[in-house]
Order: C-alpha cells, then sequence, then structure tokens
C-alpha cells in the first residue's frame, strides 16, 4: 500500500495495479466490513464485487503497468448504506465481442451488490459499490 487514510466512516487506500495485491485488497475489505451489521454471506458478497472491479482495473486500465499504475479504494457508510469507490487513472477498454469465456465481472458485481455505477473517462474509471447494511444477501442462492 502506497497511502492510507482512515477515520470512523471512512477508509482510503491505494495499492499497485498488480495482481498479488488483489489478496491485500480483499482483506481490506473484509475487515472495513467486519464491524459493520452485515452477516458474513453479505460481507462476501461485497468483497467479491470489490474484487471483480478491483480486477477489471488491474487487468484492463493500464498497458501497459508502470509504477503509476494504481487501484484506490474508498470505503464509507451512510443511511444506512455501505459505499466502496474504487478508482484507476488508466484507460477504459470496452468489451471484446469474443471474451473467450471471461468478460462476466461487471455482470457478477451487479448480481453481488444492490448498485453499481461505472463512470470512466480520460482521467480513468470509477466504480461505485453500494449494498445496504442488511442480514440478506444479494445473489440470489436458488
Amino acid at each position: 500500500m502506497s497511502d492510507a487514510v482512515e477515520y470512523a466512516g471512512f477508509a482510503r487506500r491505494i495499492w499497485s495495479a498488480d495482481p498479488y495485491n488483489l489478496a491485500a485488497i480483499r482483506f481490506e475489505v473484509h475487515r472495513w466490513l467486519q464491524a459493520l451489521p452485515m452477516t458474513e454471506d453479505v460481507v462476501g458478497d461485497v468483497v467479491l464485487a470489490v474484487n471483480e472491479a478491483a480486477t477489471n482495473s488491474i487487468e484492463h486500465a493500464y498497458r501497459p503497468l508502470t509504477e503509476q499504475s494504481t487501484v484506490e479504494l474508498m470505503f464509507w457508510v451512510d443511511d444506512d448504506v455501505v459505499h466502496i469507490a474504487i478508482s484507476d487513472h488508466g484507460r477504459w477498454r470496452p468489451r471484446p465481442a469474443h471474451p473467450g469465456g471471461r468478460g462476466n465481472g461487471i455482470t457478477l458485481m451487479l448480481r453481488l451488490v444492490e448498485s453499481v455505477v461505472i463512470d470512466h473517462d480520460a482521467g480513468g474509471t470509477r466504480v461505485l459499490l453500494r449494498h445496504p447494511l442488511t442480514d440478506e444477501p444479494a445473489l440470489a442462492t436458488g
């Protein structure tokens, strides 16, 4: 981690855009969510949605990767809703016509959390995930 800011109700972390950092990102998001009134199933859904967004940043935003290639996460809670923003400063790449069994990250995010907003421009991509503090997982299990 290259940068860290945290206080009650808000946290911000920046990692280099390296696939090896995905485990640290998942661990940190799980740590943030543990203190909230959420079931482990809901926490798992949110962590997986964040992982998909961070993976997209790492795999697609930067070509080639440089020391300045980063993935930033911001976390906050308000009105009984958890918000996690995942940002990069790379270039948006549209989904290929034939992704070869891949390219389902956005679809999965939409199933895992209540709301997914994606914004991209020349400055990078921002994904905002929102999910209520509830006892019910977002992903239908059967």
